[in-house]
């Protein structure tokens, strides 16, 4: 009788042991907002393997590693049960909001994120949202499954393909910082008085990029990168010749018919010299991404084509920028890759570390195109940084041909692909406004591009 007593009474404390926390899941755990109360959710844990928290950190979960692939945008809530849930809003919100407006939240709060398709196919390739962690912290979230119609997402980066004095070019911008393709395939860095998304307003309104030097627009912001035949905020090349450390090729510089390459030869036409295409293959909330086609580029010691993934995250002042080459046919062995940013003559600076260059200094906001003198604009501080993954095993050289550049030299992958980070601040913007502090920012951003955080699902629940 006691025997099979104690063998009743582990049986309760087992069945107890799985069911108790099911239960308390079911009734204190689970998210709801308004009437939406999903039954089905996957929890995943997001590692920082970091000594340091981590703010606005990207998180990208590829398809291929998701355990649920048939999703659509208007299914899916991430869910930081960490944050304070939303409070029942008053008349005067939910007439602002509308229908689509969130209601009141119980357990948690959702953040935005985005179901991107990369590849253009129709089929999402990358779920990605940002979330402020801790050092070393391994933190719990929840991403629900269920229709839901509600949650405005106000967006904080931009990009757009438009028309600039006549010249189509691609923008993509933070609001803390923009970037431009005037030249191709070498950024422009445009800076920001206040955070602002600018770049559909300079294109619809045709607004010069340095109207803020006449104060106009003011707190728009100017351009504060003179790129010239440089690499300016951040551009690609090769270096073909091995015997010539400081050569370089790049796209927009090809050798015409009968000449050796010079920085005289810009690009002239579409169909005999090398051309370029711009998609917008991503417009925000949280993240924005331009995608660069360079073609026909005929280095006169090879063959190439390429595609650059330029993207703006939302709080950062930083891109990224991931290069795949499609077309790969070198004369010759020891090509490598380059990617650069333009130095400051004045040495004191340049900051230059392993995978990190960083141009600091005072520029001279001035249109190259002015004939009348009157647009310059003396910008006591503009910095400019490149990032490159150790992975890549870059190596630094300063190259003093197209106008003085810090780049890095990439030995050629075996998938023929590379990544990088640029970032830019100024001393007229409301953060990082001074070199130190724009150092610092970047030493950090690049600690954090090195190291992502890692994420572990769950299995799939059922309330």
């Amino acid at each position: 009788m006691k025997t099979s007593l104690k063998r009743h009474l582990n049986t309760v404390a087992v069945l107890a042991t799985f069911l108790l926390p099911s239960l308390g899941f079911a009734q204190n755990s689970w998210y709801t907002e308004g009437d939406f109360a999903p039954s089905q959710r996957i929890k995943i844990q997001v590692q920082n393997s970091l000594n340091v928290d981590r703010k606005d950190c990207p998180v990208v979960i590829a398809r291929d590693e998701f355990p649920v692939k048939k999703l659509h945008e208007m299914w899916v809530t991430v869910v930081d049960p960490s944050l304070p849930s939303k409070e029942k809003p008053t008349d005067e919100e939910l007439a602002f909001v509308g229908g689509h407006g969130i209601r009141e939240e119980s357990n948690g709060h959702q953040i935005f994120y985005q179901l991107d398709d990369l590849d253009k196919d129709g089929i999402w390739d990358e779920l990605f949202f940002q979330t402020d962690i801790k050092a070393h912290e391994t933190k719990t979230m929840y991403i629900y499954f269920g229709f839901s119609g509600r949650g405005w997402n106000p967006s904080g980066t931009y990009a757009t393909i438009g028309s600039y004095c006549k010249h189509q070019i691609a923008w993509w911008e933070s609001k803390n910082i923009g970037w431009k393709l005037w030249f191709p395939t070498s950024v422009d860095m445009y800076g920001k008085r206040k955070p602002h998304l600018i770049s559909h307003l300079m294109c619809q309104d045709n607004l010069c990029g340095y109207s803020g030097v006449h104060k106009v627009n003011w707190e728009y912001g100017s351009d504060i990168m003179r790129v010239s035949s440089s690499f300016g905020a951040g551009g690609i090349g090769l270096l073909e010749l091995a015997n010539h450390p400081d050569s370089l090729s790049l796209p927009r510089f090809a050798p015409r018919l009968g000449e050796k390459i010079s920085e005289a030869n810009f690009n002239e036409d579409q169909l005999t010299d090398t051309r370029y295409a711009f998609e917008v293959v991503v417009n925000g909330p949280l993240r924005s991404l331009i995608r660069v086609k360079t073609m026909n580029w005929n280095s006169g010691n090879g063959f190439y084509e390429l595609l650059q993934d330029y993207t703006a995250y939302t709080n950062q002042s930083y891109s990224t920028c991931k290069v795949k080459f499609t077309s790969f046919f070198p004369h010759q062995n020891g090509v490598s890759f380059v990617c650069g940013i333009r130095a400051n003559e004045i040495e004191k600076e340049n900051f230059v570390e392993k995978g990190i260059a960083i141009r600091s200094g005072e520029e001279l906001a001035a249109d190259p195109d002015d004939d009348l003198g009157l647009r310059s604009h003396k910008v006591e501080f503009a910095g400019s940084a490149l990032v490159v993954k150790d992975q890549f095993k870059p190596e630094y050289r300063r190259i003093k041909s197209f106008g003085d550049n810090h780049i890095f030299r990439i030995p050629v992958t075996a998938d023929r692909s590379f990544e990088y980070m640029i970032a830019g601040a100024w001393s007229e913007g409301v953060v990082y406004n001074t070199p130190e502090l724009f150092k610092n920012y970047v030493k950090a951003m690049a600690l954090e591009y090195n190291n992502p955080v890692k994420v572990i699902f769950g299995t799939k629940e059922l309330k």
